[in-house]
This record gives C-alpha cells, structure tokens and sequence, in this order.
C-alpha cells in the first residue's frame, strides 16, 4: 500500500502547484491514497468548503489541518458534515469536527489522525495520550493509521515519532513548512520525518511576503501577513506500507521547485 503525504499547502500558489504536480506524481508512484496537509489552503489561514472540493477533484482523499482550522469563520457551518476532513483531535472536546478518519480508496483503508503539538502554542490536551487514544480506536478499523503531528518544535515531533514507533504506520511533522531531512522508519517499523515542509512559494517567508516578517523581525511592531506569489516549491513524501501488518517498508521525500518542473515537462 502507497501513501502520499502533501505538507502544508500555502494559498494560491501552493494551490496551483498541487494541481500542476499532482497528475505526475500519481504517474509516477501510483498511490493507494493521497493526503494533505490544508490548513493554511485559503490565503495562507484556514480552508473554505469550495478548496476542499477542489482538493478532492485533483485526487487527494482526506486533509488535515491545524492551528489554523478555525480561521475560516464559515468552516463551523460545514466541519461536522465532512467525512473526509481532520481538524487536531485534541482541541476542547466541543470543537466541530474530528480528529480520526477512516479513508477508504482504491480498495485500501488508511486512518488519519491529526495531533496538535503545545511547545510555543496554545494550550491544548496531551498530544501523546490522545494519539494513544485514537490509535487503539483506529486499529479496529485498519492496521494502515497515519498520524500528522502539527507541532512547532522538532523535540517534540521527534519524541512523537519515538512514543508512536511501532503503533503507528506513519507519524509526518507539519506546520514548520521547512522540509527536513531525517526521514527514516524507526525500528518498531513507523516511517517519520519531522517535517513534511510545503507547497507555496519559495521567495517568501514560510510562503509569506518576506518584506511583513522582516518588519516585525526588525522592529517588533506587528505586521499583516500576506501570502507571496513568488515561484513555488513543493514537498512531500511518499509511505510504502505493508498490506497486512501496516508497518512501513520504505519513506521517500519529494522535493520540486517550479523551475525544475518546467524542466521536465
């Protein structure tokens, strides 16, 4: 079994790169499953219902997201009606949403679990026990269980893919937007890297106009932020899991920048 994992899709031009890459990339790895990362999908803050079917036109089966999920207003009219959508499982327990899904495509099934880091974010439940939690529930449905832990810190992702190693497929870092590159399988058999990175562009500040980040870096005086249009990199890896036991065989990083794609067409 084939998972795709696309990082955090930064507005406009993370949008368009995925629609530009992603007929290629399924030509190329043929991926049971497509998941990713849609939080920062509408202008750089949140997901809109009409992005997310767009999502799903292209091909990816199941998103999920983060600190930004609420930025959205209108998300709380249509959160609970979405099957295909996870928001960070350990938010307050009122939240609309959820954080565990069962995706099913091309005969397969893969959970997908999304977890909230709290190092230098707001104050959330335990990221840890939850994950546990929505494992063991997730194992009644699949061996197949991907988790995306959207957290600010590498301690805490690496200490995540060491509490999850063996119980979980796959376990990706998001919301850092910076590829890393310790991809690895673990020993118990969990493929990780601490973080995905992301599809935006590459001429900004984690996707976003350098000239507003500096200004608040230089003066310590808030600033706007603003999604860049500059030329787009996109990042992502691909899982290739064992069909019965779920454990993971091999992890792949895919790094493209626009040029080099214009290259190869």
């Amino acid at each position: 079994m084939k998972v795709l994992f696309i990082g955090d899709i930064v507005g406009s031009v993370g949008r368009d790169a995925v629609k530009q890459v992603l007929p290629a990339l399924k030509a190329k790895y043929n991926p049971d499953i497509i998941i990713a990362n849609g939080e920062n999908a509408a202008a750089g803050r949140g997901i809109t219902r009409t992005i997310a079917n767009d999502f799903y036109d292209w091909g990816i089966h199941g998103i999920t997201m983060g600190n930004h999920t609420w930025d959205n207003k209108n998300i709380f009219e249509w959160m609970d009606d979405e099957p295909r959508i996870v928001r960070p499982a350990n938010f307050h327990h009122s939240a609309p949403g959820k954080g565990l899904a069962i995706i099913s495509a091309n005969g397969k099934k893969l959970a997908i679990i999304n977890i909230q880091g709290r190092t230098y974010l707001p104050p959330i439940d335990c990221p840890f026990t939850t994950a546990d939690r929505l494992i063991e529930e997730a194992r009644k449905a699949t061996p197949h269980i991907l988790v995306d832990f959207h957290a600010e810190v590498t301690s805490e992702k690496i200490a995540m893919g060491w509490h999850l190693d063996g119980k979980a497929s796959v376990v990706v870092g998001t919301h850092t937007h910076v590829q890393t590159n310790d991809d690895t399988i673990l020993p118990g058999g969990t493929a990780f890297i601490t973080d995905v990175g992301m599809v935006g562009s590459k001429e900004g500040v984690l996707g976003m106009q350098k000239d507003a980040v500096l200004h608040r870096f230089l003066t310590g005086m808030p600033s706007r932020f603003v999604v860049d249009e500059g030329k787009w990199h996109f990042h992502a890896v691909v899982a290739d899991l064992d069909s019965k036991s779920g454990r993971a065989n091999k992890l792949e990083k895919i790094r493209l920048t626009e040029e080099s794609w214009l290259l190869m067409q």
